[in-house]
């Protein structure tokens, strides 16, 4: 089977890429990095939603969770993708986005909001499960010293669940990278489009989806040192010292040790 495999493919996308592959690499990076980032404000928003004393926040927050963690995240990309069809003379998703220095293709928006979106959703739990896991003492203290409610949240509740919070965020992020690949249904030209449309042109599936899974296996172990990298900067052990770095890194390819760990 071994012998089957055209190898000259393989080392060609492995390691003498072309330019059109390295943009294909370069819209996953920015992709995943983007979305992340819009999932964590959302989710933010939507945690801070949640604690409100506000019925009305509280209800919708709980919608936004309910919608975005009960239906399909490829379902969620092609129905923003076609949004400019709902509403007649209302067109939220441009043909292309023009920042001033770049410009973005409207599908690549479309991509990113939808990743985003649906990212919000998982990480207001994350950040509604590390606010929860502070002391309830630690607000009231700080409102006794006289500091209003967004102060205190921003000073002292949300610095301290940052613990918990950073090892199931950088857990996502490393979902976000392969979640990425499901923007091909809306015609988004990154790495797994890049795999399929040159499997079209030679018949090679093994061998362009098979770099294509290393390539992806690369990012994430990049980004697992990075992770381990962060919680060993931001985290102190029980000890009172440093959690070894090769602890962390552990501990980042098993998410259920990293949130223990986190919410002791």
């Amino acid at each position: 089977m071994l012998a089957a495999i055209d190898w000259h493919v393989v080392w060609k996308q492995l390691f003498h890429p072309d330019g059109v592959f390295a943009r294909a690499l370069w819209t996953t990076v920015y992709m995943a990095v983007i979305a992340q980032v819009l999932g964590v404000v959302l989710g933010l928003i939507a945690a801070l939603m949640r604690t409100s004393k506000v019925w009305g926040l509280r209800w919708l927050s709980g919608i936004y969770v309910w919608l975005f963690r009960g239906t399909p995240v490829l379902v969620q990309i092609v129905f923003i993708y076609y949004s400019n069809l709902i509403i007649p003379g209302f067109h939220p998703i441009p043909n292309t986005l023009n920042l001033g220095l770049f410009k973005v293709d409207g599908a690549v928006f479309a991509g990113i909001l939808a990743l985003g979106i649906n990212e919000g959703a998982y990480m207001r739990e994350i950040i509604r499960a590390g606010i929860d896991a502070i002391d309830k003492g630690q607000m009231e203290a700080a409102r006794s010293l006289g500091m209003t409610y967004r102060l205190a949240m921003r000073r002292v509740v949300l610095p301290q669940a940052a613990r918990v919070i950073v090892p199931p965020l950088g857990n996502e992020f490393n979902n976000m990278l392969k979640t990425t690949s499901l923007v091909t249904i809306i015609a988004v030209h990154e790495m797994f489009q890049d795999a399929e449309i040159r499997y079209s042109q030679d018949f090679k599936p093994i061998e362009y989806f098979g770099s294509v899974a290393i390539w992806y296996l690369l990012l994430t172990t990049v980004w697992t040192f990075i992770q381990a990298w962060i919680e060993r900067r931001l985290a102190v052990s029980e000890r009172g010292e440093e959690v070894p770095f090769w602890e962390r890194v552990v501990e980042a390819w098993t998410p259920v040790q990293a949130w223990a760990r986190g919410a002791r």
